[in-house]
């Protein structure tokens, strides 16, 4: 058997094995000398982008190629240490930060901004947007501006507030009259009212009226006066009177609500009247005795006999005036709708002591003297829109003079 062939085929075999090893190590030994050397070549840059650190290998010969590869869009308003245009250097530091949209309310203006601003405050500087001492803002100063914030600054401007009595200049930023009270911490009481109304809106320079509203209770004792009834007495001279009863004041206790505005009266209502004590009446006896002289033949003598007046007495009795009862009432100088000054000219407020009635002239003349029962002598010297008829009005000193007196039926007499 002859083995050489066979030894020749199998030797020629193993040697191109061998090759074939060879050839792919070479292969793989050339393309990781390629990886290492392409891998070598590539700059080391560090990039900061919206706060968070990053390194970055790469062959981009300038920043703007390296957020290119980042996917990285960069706005007109976003904030980059390098230009887009600077070449790329080994341990290159880049900082990126993007702008942020807020919303920006100032007043009535609203606008839109991109920002890149770490702070409210910061934002405000970078715009040159100042803010006075009264202005408000929704959000600090230190606060850290977001994605879409909506930042708002009130302007404030001046009011005058009068709380009561009380007038001050304060400042706001509110819309209305009840915003207003809110931030000026006034609280209104139940019967308190505002001017103008809460839901008005407020300017400059306007003025906020709080009337501070109270009703009170008033007791008021009244003399009641005591009527003077006269009864016809037989046993006493005609014209002479006596006093069978004194009379006595009664008393009478008025309840009134009394409604004040800032602390002064404004309104008085009645609310309640109780009698505490009945008056007395003044009884008093009037003369009808008449004295007739008689004449006897050479003689004389004056003999007394109840008998009805002859007309000659009667003419005399009328000299002392026309007598008649009328509805009595009372007034001052201070009344609604008075001058002071009486329709006869006479100056009520230099003469608080004179006695004046007001009167109806076709009843009673102005300038008759007249006798009025419980008043005593006065000069009929004014006229009044309700005194018609059988009523007179009594000047008065004072109210409440005029109040105590109320109204009753009175004896008159005409005088001249």
């Amino acid at each position: 058997m002859n083995t050489k062939p066979t030894k020749r085929l199998l030797f020629t075999a193993m040697s191109r094995k061998k090759i074939g090893i060879f050839v792919a190590s070479f292969i793989v030994f050339i393309a990781t000398l390629s990886i290492l050397t392409y891998e070598g070549t590539k700059a080391t840059v560090a990039l900061t982008i919206d706060g968070d650190k990053v390194v970055v290998k790469t062959h981009a010969k300038t920043i703007g190629e390296i957020l290119k590869d980042l996917d990285i869009n960069i706005k007109e308003d976003d904030f980059l240490s390098h230009s887009q245009d600077t070449l790329v250097k080994n341990k290159l530091n880049v900082v990126w930060e993007p702008a942020k949209l807020i919303a920006f309310h100032d007043g009535e203006d609203e606008k839109y901004f991109w920002t890149t601003a770490k702070t409210v405050q910061e934002f405000l500087n970078d715009k040159n947007i100042t803010m006075e001492k009264h202005d408000q803002m929704n959000f600090l100063p230190e606060d850290e501006i977001s994605e879409n914030m909506k930042l708002k600054i009130e302007r404030s401007f001046p009011l005058v507030l009068k709380n009561g009595n009380k007038e001050e200049k304060v400042w706001s930023t509110s819309t209305t009259v009840a915003d207003f009270l809110i931030q000026q911490d006034v609280t209104l009481g139940s019967l308190d009212r505002v001017e103008p109304s809460p839901d008005k809106k407020v300017k400059p320079n306007d003025v906020v009226n709080v009337i501070r509203v109270e009703k009170v209770t008033d007791v008021v004792e009244e003399p009641i006066d005591y009527a003077i009834v006269t009864k016809k007495d037989s046993t006493i001279t005609q014209g002479a009177e006596k006093v069978v009863q004194e009379g006595e004041e009664g008393l009478l206790k008025k309840e009134f609500e009394i409604t004040k505005e800032n602390g002064k009266e404004v309104a008085r209502k009645q609310i309640a009247e109780n009698k505490v004590k009945d008056s007395k009446d003044k009884i008093v006896a009037v003369g009808t005795k008449v004295i007739v002289a008689q004449a006897s033949r050479g003689e004389s003598k004056t003999t007394q006999v109840a008998s009805k007046p002859s007309s000659e007495t009667t003419a005399a009795s009328s000299n002392d005036g026309k007598e008649m009862y009328v509805s009595a009432t009372a007034y001052t100088a201070q009344c609604n709708g008075c001058s002071g000054i009486t329709a006869t000219g006479i100056n009520l407020n230099a003469n608080p002591n004179l006695k004046v009635i007001a009167v109806d002239p076709n009843v009673i003349p102005l300038g008759s003297k007249v006798w009025v029962e419980g008043y005593g002598h006065a000069v009929a010297g004014d006229t009044g829109g309700a005194i018609k008829g059988n009523k007179i009005d009594l000047f008065v000193s004072s109210k409440e003079q005029a109040y105590r007196y109320g109204k009753k039926q009175v004896k008159i007499r005409v005088l001249n």
